[in-house]
Parts: C-alpha cells; structure tokens; sequence
C-alpha cells in the first residue's frame, strides 16, 4: 500500500503489482547461489510499480530515500539498496530493488520481524524488457533471468537492454558496443538469427489460444512454426497426460528438420504462474516488440 500511494502521487497511471516467487525459480536460485539458504533469500515475496518514464522512476526514489531518512524504529527497516539502472546487470537487467526488514513492536506480529520483502521499481520500457526474458525463459525451458541458458537470446537481452538505456539517456549494459550504429548492427544479426519477433507474436497467440480453453486442460501443447506463422495448440485433460508427454516428444521429432520450429507442453500451472508474475502484460510483448524495431531501423 505505501508502494502503491508513493507511485500513484508521481505516476498515476503508474502499475502496482505484487507476488510471491514461484517454487521453481527459488530452486534455481539456490541451486546456483550454494551458500545461501532459504531464509537469506530477500525476494520470496515482493512487489513491484512500473512507471511511464525513468525520471519518474528517478522521482519515485527520491520519495522512498526521505521515507527512510526519517523511518521511526517501529517500521520496517530498509537493508539493501539495488540500483540497477546507473549500474545494470551484464545480462541487461535494469530497475531498481529495495530490500525492507519487517520490523513492528506489536505483540501480535512478532513472528514476522526480521522477514524480507523487496519493492522493485521499473520504466515501462524496463517492463516490458523483463516480460520478454520471463516470456522467452517460460516457452524455452532456460533461467534466463539467472543467467543460465542458450548463449545467442543471452547476448540478445543484452544488446537490447544497452538500446533501450541508450533510448532512457542511461548507462549501457556492460560489455555491449557503445558506438549506436554498432549496436544496432549487433542487435539487428541477433534478432534475424533468433527469429525474435516472429517467435515473441507467436508464442503470444499461441497462449491466448490456450487462455480460451483453460478451463478444461491440464496442460497444452504448444507447436510453433515462425516462417509459417503457424501455431497449433493442442489441450489435454488430467487423464491425458502421459499422452501429452508422448505427444510432445514425437513432436520435437517431426520437426527437428523445420528453421526455428518449436514445440513446448506447458501446464496451465506454469501459465498462471507467468500471469501472476506480469499480470498487467500477460502475454503482451508488444512494447518490446515495438522498441525492438526502433532499435534496429536502418
């Protein structure tokens, strides 16, 4: 609620959200941080506001940086700052995350101080970056957002997170070409080699497809062919699974031979799961797709 009033008064179209992380990406989180256990980890629950611009992001700081300047002891304890936009992560991930200590004098609420919760704070344009890693890591199978995955949609996000700084007046991701033209030249490779926006519009349609049908299926089937501009999607019921699993596998057979066809079995878990990350753009690459084209126009 302090998020949500704090962006609305610099934003007031500004996008609050909040969610718990998904049991898979804390698993990968601890399976490549050895160290850490589970009650270090600072991003089990958070929540999340997407302003139109990155002053206003700027100015949503300023607001959280007096808060905390003045923080009486009987509220939560601001821990960490991230600041991912002056400094962006090499895989091109920019935003910024404050981590808060829950702290409360009440009798009634004592077992919850010391948990954490982090507030992340975003562009639209930061957004709509960060739904196209989630969208790519969700129909690819890879942690993308963990750096782990195929190494040419790696560099893509990269490339396209220094053109997207370079559009904010920001600072680069580092190790992507500075010179705009180079960039450019870079990205453009990436994205006809990876097929990006034929794969982003289809995946797209091919989950609003699924969404018509939820109600009754289990998981789907979902078969993209991007120089067809095809996609076939195929629903199973809880019965049908081990089908499902026969279905896909004799799939990724049949087109093993067709450039960039992809097959993915999705269950509606992992749908709803991508819905309660990015509620407000659920299945909307669009305004990546749209600052992609700006990237690379000749």
């Amino acid at each position: 609620m302090a998020l949500l009033h704090r962006a609305k008064r610099i934003d007031p179209k500004a996008i609050v959200a909040q969610r718990l992380k998904r049991l898979s990406s804390i698993a990968v989180k601890l399976r490549f941080n050895r160290n850490m256990k589970l009650s270090q980890m600072q991003d089990i629950g958070g929540c999340r506001a997407v302003l139109e611009r990155v002053s206003q992001v700027a100015d949503l700081i300023k607001l959280y940086e007096e808060a905390i300047a003045k923080n009486p002891h009987d509220r939560p304890e601001c821990v960490e700052r991230y600041d991912y936009i002056a400094h962006p992560k090499a895989d091109g991930y920019r935003g910024v995350h404050y981590v808060y200590k829950y702290r409360s004098g009440s009798p009634h609420k004592v077992d919850l101080n010391g948990l954490r919760i982090e507030v992340q704070l975003r562009s639209r344009l930061q957004h709509a970056w960060a739904t196209a890693v989630e969208t790519v890591s969700t129909f690819t199978g890879q942690a993308l957002k963990s750096n782990v995955g195929d190494e040419a949609w790696k560099r893509f996000f990269a490339l396209m997170g220094s053109a997207i700084a370079h559009r904010e007046k920001r600072v680069p991701v580092p190790n992507t070409p500075i010179n705009r033209q180079e960039l450019a030249d870079e990205l453009r490779a990436y994205t006809k080699r990876l097929k990006v926006e034929e794969v982003l519009q289809g995946w797209g349609y091919a989950l609003s497809l699924a969404a018509r049908n939820e109600e009754n299926a289990e998981a789907y089937l979902l078969v993209l062919d991007p120089e067809a501009m095809k996609v076939d999607v195929t629903g199973y019921n809880r019965n049908e699974l081990g089908l499902a699993t026969e279905d896909y596998l004799a799939t990724e057979k049949s087109i093993q031979g067709t450039p960039g066809a992809q097959a993915v079995l999705v269950s509606v878990e992992s749908l709803d799961a991508l819905r309660s990350a990015y509620p407000n753009y659920y299945l909307d690459t669009t305004a990546f797709v749209r600052a992609l084209r700006l990237a690379i126009a000749e």
